[in-house]
């Protein structure tokens, strides 16, 4: 389980001995979710936070690195602020079946900026509105590799989204890929992945606090609110990408708001994910903390005989869960009993995951950054450039284009609510997000007909193509 998602609220050992404990249900969660700071963004090609597509998840992190809620003022005034800036740049007019996104033009276009100091254009910062890849091309005459996939003219919506204007789809963006390109090296070892964890300080207080009491009472308020300022903040940990890149703050994001839904914090919106809560039967005893985290999982990637095209044939996102135990040496994980309730709600979490991202498009951006960094993987692993005879190195060099930065989440503040079960209240916490690029990418099958779209995308690339991308 090393490098697994490791948010814990816990009992600890006197969780079996207490008669607290014993019939606390309290849910403690990590309250927040994460906004990239747009007035600290850094990176004038992007147009230095102006364009403000650094902002995720309808969170802000203050000069602290603290995680609070983002509210509604502000998140009306990002939208308005996006449009501006959508409106008054150049994008592409329609949508795509099979766009085709030339990086050889991206690269030309970051020259462009060294020189000119003009910021990037919308369709550059969005890649030609490309929605995801599908397939990745390589064209050693054009000394080119092309992205290709769905797209469609972007749109801001009322959260202040960049979305495909027909879908309302999140679009893949520039300043992402340009992460996955430049980190994806450092990730061969430990992959990609976000962790939130209660301090060892924390622990003992929080011990001390609900092993010195006998009795929740008819009111639980006091307990929780107790609990609360036991565990104090919780230390966020980002690993295999930046931590103050919006490809961080994206994993961040997705784990907080799968938290929030599972404790019941918030409406999933989909009839069939209720929250873990709701789905705990009456009388359930507390004696184990179920953790939850996401990973997705590719079927090989389809390619042809000489290595020249290769198709994403298909992607899920899995919800998985353990249970931990606390004790006297702190949690020690997945040592406890399956919790029964937990794979329910991981079950359910994974089956309606595409119906939840059309509803809360942070979970797509997950996706979105998840396939890039195969893609960074593939390319790096398969020296697709080398073989392209493409010079990367206009994306991978940080003096022609820095990247933007953001304020990075160090900590959160510790929220507890809870569910009365019968007598019983139930002490959790979940959340997660890890994944290893490099074993995607190196999962791959051999299939003949993918050199097929190959062959069309290149040949339907018109001789005086304007730009960078076509259909």
């Amino acid at each position: 389980m090393a490098g697994r998602h490791r948010v814990s609220l816990t009992c600890v050992e006197r969780m079996r001995t207490s008669p607290l404990c014993r019939s606390l249900a309290a849910v403690a969660f990590l309250a927040g979710t994460l906004l990239a700071g747009l007035d600290r963004a850094v990176g004038q090609g992007f147009g230095g936070g102006g364009f403000g597509f650094g902002a995720v998840g309808g969170i802000s992190i203050d000069a602290d690195g603290i995680v609070r809620n983002v509210d509604g003022k502000a998140t009306e005034d990002l939208a308005k602020k996006r449009r501006v800036a959508l409106d008054a740049g150049r994008q592409p007019a329609k949508a795509g079946k099979l766009r085709k996104v030339s990086l050889a033009g991206v690269a030309s276009a970051i020259t462009q900026y060294a020189t000119t100091r003009q910021p990037l254009a919308p369709e550059v910062l969005l890649l030609g509105g490309l929605e995801r890849v599908t397939h990745v091309f390589v064209d050693p005459e054009r000394h080119d590799v092309i992205l290709a996939g769905p797209a469609d003219t972007a749109a801001i919506d009322a959260a202040g989204n960049v979305v495909a204007a027909a879908t309302g789809r999140p679009l893949l963006q520039l300043e992402d890929l340009l992460v996955a390109l430049r980190a994806i090296d450092k990730a061969r070892a430990g992959g990609m992945q976000c962790s939130i964890d209660p301090t060892p300080e924390g622990l003992d207080r929080l011990q001390t606090f609900l092993g010195g009491r006998k009795t929740i009472g008819p009111n639980p308020d006091a307990v929780l609110l107790g609990m609360e300022k036991a565990l104090g903040p919780q230390t966020v940990t980002v690993r295999g990408v930046p931590g103050d890149s919006r490809f961080a703050h994206v994993l961040v994001a997705a784990d907080y708001r799968m938290k929030r839904i599972g404790m019941g914090l918030e409406p999933s919106g989909i009839q069939q994910l209720p929250s873990y809560l709701d789905m705990v039967p009456a009388g359930v005893k507390a004696s184990s903390l179920p953790r939850f985290w996401l990973e997705p999982e590719y079927d090989p990637i389809a390619r042809d005989a000489d290595e020249l095209a290769w198709q994403f044939t298909g992607r899920r996102m899995k919800c998985l869960t353990e249970s931990d135990v606390v004790g006297r040496n702190g949690v020690e994980r997945g040592k406890a009993p399956v919790d029964k309730t937990a794979e329910r709600w991981c079950a359910a979490m994974t089956a309606n995951y595409e119906a939840l991202a059309a509803k809360q498009p942070v979970f797509a951006e997950l996706t979105n950054c998840i396939d890039l960094a195969v893609v960074a993987a593939l390319i790096h692993g398969r020296q697709l450039d080398k073989r392209a005879g493409l010079d990367l190195g206009p994306l991978l060099d940080e003096t022609l284009l820095a990247l933007p930065t953001y304020e990075p989440a160090t900590s959160v503040p510790t929220v507890a609510t809870g569910a009365k079960k019968g007598t019983t209240w139930v002490l959790t916490a979940s959340g997660g997000v890890t994944f290893q690029p490099w074993a995607f990418a190196a999962n791959v099958r051999e299939q003949a007909d993918v050199n097929a779209a190959r062959t069309d995308a290149l040949a339907a690339k018109p001789a005086d193509v304007a730009g960078f991308w076509w259909d």
